[in-house]
């Protein structure tokens, strides 16, 4: 006889939690507010990391920089890497490249079309940073890893506008009618297509074996999910795609917050090898020197106390090592979540490293709490509810027409469906 916690499958015993679980992981996707928040991080990371570097694009990536293209090719047929920018040396093709790697960013960052958005994101990022190595600090090596996990994330169920498109459909069809038609999916899909095949006809995927495959399983799943979703949203083939875009959501997620932990313990395990950690001193000298000083007068208050250089160098290195082990309780982990963004936003600020710290506090947005971010999100809605209230109390100009309300979204936070590229 079963026991109360039991049922039985197959003849075998099965654990109801187990069972719970796994059908948590296949029906649902996990962590969306995390995700959203990850993919709004990075994106706008790299989205102001290339305009602020816009003037000296040519030194770092281009014709103009010391690693020359020949080089980059040189090392490119050893280690297999994808950049796009070996396709052509020609400044225009390189123009094109940086935009178009801005332009994702963007996307990605507002989540319009999401999925296709997070491919030219990964593509642009692998190719800027793989043609010049040398260029890029340990926010790069963030950025660049979250661009390949953020294709496999469902990352635009909340805050982004294909959520505002899918929750707008859903009134549409509640109210007896039928969704908007969607025409930008399918051609983005056939341009996709076709710039995919000779890419990987010709060899200008990389080396690698998982490139071409994720990118192909990627776009033809997409085009599958589309087709289904318009000519059979109710039959099995398409609640099977969506079980599958639920296990490579939370699968990719935890390689996330894997990928976050691996780092903190890594970086804290080699500080406590060095001599200048062990005796409380290390953070002295990145404070001494100029190019880590973009505040004179403040990081040599900080330095001018052996007291609080000896505190933050030893908190640096507890929270680091400490954090993967508080991940089993809750309230410890959102302390030491907090203690480590805080930690960031000194590192932006007294050692003029923004972008690191930026590329950090979104990795590290992966732990924060639902509860939290949905408060969060409740606030920036009543703060643009106020703004656009304000706007339209102001006077209008004579002969100016009146604001409408009608293409504002639907109260909520949820909702968000995929379409044929989003």
């Amino acid at each position: 006889m079963n026991t109360p916690a039991q049922f039985r499958h197959g003849g075998r015993p099965v654990d109801r939690s187990l069972a719970g679980a796994i059908q948590r992981i296949t029906a649902s996707t996990l962590g969306t507010y995390q995700s959203a928040v990850v993919r709004i991080g990075v994106a706008a990371t790299y989205l102001l990391f290339l305009l602020r570097e816009l003037p000296h694009r040519h030194e770092l990536y281009g014709p103009d920089g010391p690693w020359r293209w020949d080089m980059a090719r040189r090392l490119i047929s050893n280690n297999d890497a994808f950049t796009a920018l070996m396709w052509s040396d020609g400044a225009f093709w390189f123009e094109c490249v940086y935009a178009l790697t801005l332009v994702s960013a963007a996307l990605l960052m507002v989540g319009w079309r999401t999925r296709a958005s997070s491919v030219l994101f990964m593509a642009g990022v692998l190719s800027l940073q793989n043609r010049s190595i040398f260029m890029g600090d340990g926010g790069d090596n963030v950025i660049h890893l979250m661009a390949v996990y953020l294709m496999l994330t469902r990352c635009a169920r909340v805050w982004s506008l294909d959520a505002r498109r899918a929750r707008r459909d859903a009134l549409r069809v509640a109210a007896g009618g039928s969704p908007a038609r969607d025409v930008a999916g399918p051609v983005l899909w056939v341009v996709l297509g076709s710039v995919l095949l000779p890419a990987t006809l010709l060899g200008g995927l990389g080396g690698t074996w998982w490139l071409p495959s994720l990118l192909w399983v990627l776009w033809l799943g997409n085009g599958a999910w589309w087709a289904l979703n318009r000519y059979a949203p109710d039959r099995e083939p398409r609640v099977l795609l969506d079980v599958v875009a639920n296990l490579a959501h939370n699968a990719a997620l935890l390689v996330i917050m894997a990928e976050v932990c691996l780092i903190y313990a890594t970086a804290g395990w080699y500080k406590i090898q060095g001599s200048r950690w062990q005796d409380g001193t290390a953070l002295y000298y990145p404070l001494k020197l100029d190019y880590f000083t973009p505040w004179p007068g403040l990081s040599g208050l900080l330095a001018s106390s052996a007291l609080a250089v000896m505190v933050l160098t030893y908190a640096t290195v507890i929270v680091q090592v400490a954090f993967p082990f508080t991940l089993f309780n809750r309230r410890v982990k959102n302390v030491l979540l907090v203690l480590m963004i805080g930690e960031h936003l000194g590192i932006a600020v007294l050692l003029g490293l923004p972008f690191f710290s930026m590329a950090m506090i979104a990795a590290d947005a992966v732990f924060l709490p639902t509860v939290f971010l949905v408060w969060l999100g409740r606030r920036a809605t009543l703060a643009r509810q106020r703004l656009f209230r304000r706007a339209a109390d102001r006077p209008r100009v004579p002969g100016q027409r009146a604001g409408t309300d009608e293409e504002e979204a639907p109260r909520g936070d949820g909702g968000g469906g995929h379409t044929l590229v989003g």
